[in-house]
This record gives structure tokens, C-alpha cells and sequence, in this order.
């Protein structure tokens, strides 16, 4: 008799053995990867652990070459060095476009009290301001409190004296002051000339009250800069102002050998994150690599190369995919000098917009990192979508941070990118914490050790989490029908 209990254990067993294999023999189903927002919070929680290379790249570029003024040979060997090292990290068309300039060379300078007692001063020649004679200018101080005061002066009231302009700096988290006192450092020579000035003078646009000058750029008339031109240490600034209150004339001799050199060149360097849909569409990264020549450039604007960098190369390490669109950084050449006119050329900026005309149509964002290394803490954005599912997306990756949203969307980003953004490619702005970053600016104080590696680390977290959000999407931040 045949025995059903047996038969149906085997077939029992049969279908199980046969449901085993055929379940073996299927694709496992593939794990689902992280939406957009979750890999921001990755790239922002990698960052933040220290686990970039922001760091080693200021720490290098800052030791190996120093200060970097435009058209030099150490700018020039660190845009070497920047672009082989952004081959090595595995950078899509990394190249250097160069652009003609007139370079200036600081030289020797030096400043002395002769009346009503011999004392010394601490200046720094401002930037392309032309030499003094061989045995220097002397002439008597008259002190202007502002700009304006100075603009005031009738013609001719200052032959063969010296223009002072003594205005203070106001220091702000948001670094507003600057705006507010380096109008006296661009405009103050002309403004000394017109009114017969031999030089001028001015209290550095700082905010310490160290005995080290703020050298910067200054304007141009017909081409130059009219008559030299120096910024005081504050302290010694303070003593002039209080020689003249005690009554009577002060005299101060100034000397300064700058120099041009003519047919000189700078540089941009490039290298993209290539996008897996949009290459075409750019959201673009920058800082300058140039600095000014009293220090080593750390603050100013080392940290911005890096901390763009070192964004762009964790969205370039991302295991699951790249972004959809391409992700851009530009290490821009001869900011400090920023002036598009005769003699000394373009700058970095206007050579990148100039150069890539053809493309800023498909740019969908540019920004910049150049206001030190101090804390992210507010998140600038363009008009179009300041009320956008990105903005509350972008916040809630950036908030834990101590990122806040800004009352006011985007204008511009800085000086850079200020050219393509005229040409229509929207900003954003991750703001920085300036309420020190004026003590160093543009000083010989600017070295490695005032970068802090923490709030460093806070920063690449800032820019990778939202600039992933910005290439991986099809967000249109013109607010327009985006161009295909």
C-alpha cells in the first residue's frame, strides 16, 4: 500500500528545493541609493569629521610658495602645482589659461616723523601705486578725518603737502565696514592729486590695532595711479592725529622704489566634476590663488582654494554616481589687482567671463570663496528660489551646521565671479563670519596658523552638501526657461 504521508514530504521537499534554486538564480533586488538630500548630509558629516583634504592643500600651497602676487614666479609655480595636483585627485580637463598683465613689484619702502620729532612709521606702499624719487617726498600732513573732507578741499589746497585720510574702520560680522573705509584706499590718491597732493596717505582699512600695514589695490586716472600712495599701521596713524592735536605742523618723508614688469602674464586654472546628464550645465566654484606679497596668502584667499577643492573632490569621490550636472572650479589669477584697464590688463575674473563667453548661457550658478576661513553662517541663494523646495531642502541639510537662511537672496558672490554673474549667471553665498578676518587682510600677518582646521572643516561641509544639491538637480536658479 503506498504510503500518501511520504509522497507528499518529498513533493513537500521538491518544491522547496526548486523555490531555493530559482530564488538563487534571480538578481537580488538592487539596493536602493540615497536621495540627493541624504548624500548632501554624507558629503556634509565627511567634511565635517575632518575627511577631506582642505588642510593639507592651504598647508602646502602656503609653505611650498608663499606669497603669490600676480604675474610673479610664485604664482606662476603654484598654478603649476595646483593643476598637477588636481590631475592627480582624478579633475576632468584640468588646464591653465593665461592672460597678459603689468606686474608690480613692491620693493623697498619706508616712512619716518622728520617734525616736530624725528620718529619712525610702518607703511606699506598700496598696490601699483608708482615709486617716490630716489631720496623720497617730504611734505607737511594735512589730515583729513574722511574721504568725503578730502573731497571737499578746493583745488590746489594741498601743493606739495601730503594727504592723510584717518578714517577707522568699523568691525562687522558680515564685514560691512570694509565697503564702508576702502572707498579712501581706492579713490584717495586721485582725490590727493587732483588737489595738488605729492602722495597720500591713509590708516590701513583693518580693523586691529597691530603696527603692521594693509596694503590693496587702488584706482587708476588715464592708466596709473596718480601719486604714491601708503597705508599707516593704526597705532601709527594714532600718532600722527595726536602729534597734531598738541599743536603745530607735522612732516613726514616717504620712500618707495616699486617697479612694473611689462609683458607679464597670470593665470586661471580649471578642472571639472564632470556631469553624467548635463555636462554642458556648470555650477562653478571659485577662489583666487594670487595674493598680496607680505604674507603667505593663507587667509587671503588660500583657504578658498582649498575649501573649494576639497568640495569638489568629495562630490567627485561619491561611490554611488556624479552629479548631473558639471561641477567647475576656477582658481582665478591677479585678483588683488582687479583692475580691467591699461596698463595692467585683466584679471582673473574678467579673463574667465571673456574667455568662456560662449558657454555662461548654460552656467546655472557661480560663487566664490574669499572672505577667510571663519565660520559659515548664512546661506545666500538667487531670487528665483529663495521659496523653493531646494531652499527648505538646502536648510535642512545646512542648519545643523549653524547655517541659517539669509532675509535677503543672493546679489553677487565676490569679486571673481562678479563678471559672470553680470553676465547673467545667478549667484548663491555661503557667508563667512569676518568679524576678525579684517585684522590679518592683506597683511604680513597672513599665515597658515590663523586658519582654524575646525571651522575650516565647516566650511568644505558648507559648499559640498549644497553645491551636490545644485548639480544634481534640473532647478532652474534664473528662473527662466533654461536653455538646452
Amino acid at each position: 500500500m503506498l504510503d500518501t504521508s511520504c509522497i507528499r514530504a518529498a513533493m513537500a521537499l521538491s518544491l522547496l528545493l526548486f523555490a531555493s534554486v530559482a530564488a538563487a538564480a534571480r538578481p537580488a533586488p538592487a539596493a536602493s541609493e540615497p536621495t540627493d538630500e541624504q548624500t548632501a548630509a554624507q558629503l556634509r558629516d565627511e567634511a565635517l569629521a575632518g575627511e577631506n583634504l582642505a588642510w593639507d592643500w592651504v598647508s602646502e600651497l602656503t609653505t611650498r610658495f608663499g606669497p603669490r602676487p600676480a604675474g610673479s614666479d610664485n604664482e606662476h609655480r603654484a598654478a603649476e602645482w595646483a593643476a598637477e595636483r588636481l590631475k592627480a585627485l582624478g579633475f576632468a580637463n584640468v588646464h591653465i589659461e593665461s592672460f597678459p598683465i603689468t606686474a608690480w613689484v613692491r620693493g623697498v619702502e619706508s616712512a619716518q616723523i622728520v617734525a616736530p620729532v624725528p620718529q619712525p612709521l610702518v607703511v606699506a606702499a598700496l598696490g601699483e601705486s608708482p615709486p617716490t624719487p630716489p631720496t623720497g617726498l617730504e611734505g607737511e600732513v594735512v589730515i583729513f578725518p574722511t574721504l568725503a573732507d578730502l573731497k571737499a578741499a578746493p583745488a590746489g589746497s594741498l601743493d606739495g603737502k601730503i594727504a592723510f585720510v584717518a578714517a577707522r574702520m568699523v568691525r562687522m560680522q558680515d564685514g560691512a565696514g570694509y565697503g564702508a573705509a576702502v572707498e579712501a584706499r581706492v579713490d584717495g590718491p586721485a582725490e590727493a592729486a587732483k588737489r595738488g597732493a605729492i602722495a597720500f596717505v591713509l590708516r590701513s582699512v583693518g580693523t586691529d590695532s597691530n603696527r603692521i600695514a594693509h596694503t590693496g589695490t587702488t584706482a587708476y586716472v588715464d592708466g596709473r595711479v596718480p601719486v604714491p600712495a601708503f597705508a599707516l599701521a593704526a597705532p601709527d596713524a594714532d600718532q600722527i592725529e595726536r602729534l597734531a592735536a598738541l599743536g603745530g605742523k607735522v612732516r613726514i618723508h616717504l620712500y618707495s622704489s616699486a617697479s612694473y614688469v611689462p609683458d607679464a602674464h597670470s593665470q586661471n586654472v580649471i578642472a571639472d566634476v564632470p556631469g553624467r546628464v548635463h555636462p554642458e550645465q556648470v555650477v562653478l566654484l571659485g577662489a583666487h590663488l594670487d595674493s598680496w606679497d607680505q604674507g603667505t596668502g593663507a587667509v587671503d584667499d588660500g583657504t578658498g582654494t582649498a575649501i573649494v577643492t576639497a568640495a569638489a573632490k568629495l562630490i567627485l569621490d561619491l561611490p554611488q554616481r556624479g552629479p548631473r550636472r558639471t561641477v567647475r572650479v576656477v582658481l582665478f589669477g591677479s585678483e588683488e589687482v582687479a583692475q580691467p584697464v591699461a596698463p595692467f590688463g585683466a584679471f582673473g575674473g574678467h579673463a574667465y567671463a571673456d574667455s568662456h563667453k560662449a558657454e555662461l548661457a548654460h552656467h546655472v550658478l557661480a560663487a566664490e570663496s574669499d572672505f577667510g576661513t571663519d565660520r559659515v553662517y548664512s546661506l545666500e541663494l538667487p531670487a528665483a528660489v529663495v521659496k523653493s523646495e531646494f531652499a527648505t531642502t538646502a536648510m535642512r541639510v545646512l542648519q545643523p551646521i549653524g547655517v541659517l537662511a539669509a532675509a535677503e537672496p543672493a546679489r553677487q558672490s565676490g569679486t571673481d565671479v562678479r563678471p559672470t554673474n553680470e553676465a547673467g549667471v545667478p549667484p548663491f553665498a555661503l557667508l563667512q563670519d569676518g568679524t576678525h578676518y579684517f585684522d590679518v587682510h592683506h597683511t604680513a600677518d597672513d599665515t597658515l596658523d590663523k586658519v582654524d582646521r575646525e571651522q575650516l572643516d565647516q566650511n568644505v561641509a558648507a559648499w559640498a552638501a549644497l553645491v551636490w544639491l545644485a548639480a544634481d538637480s534640473d532647478v532652474d536658479f534664473r528662473g527662466q526657461e533654461a536653455p538646452h
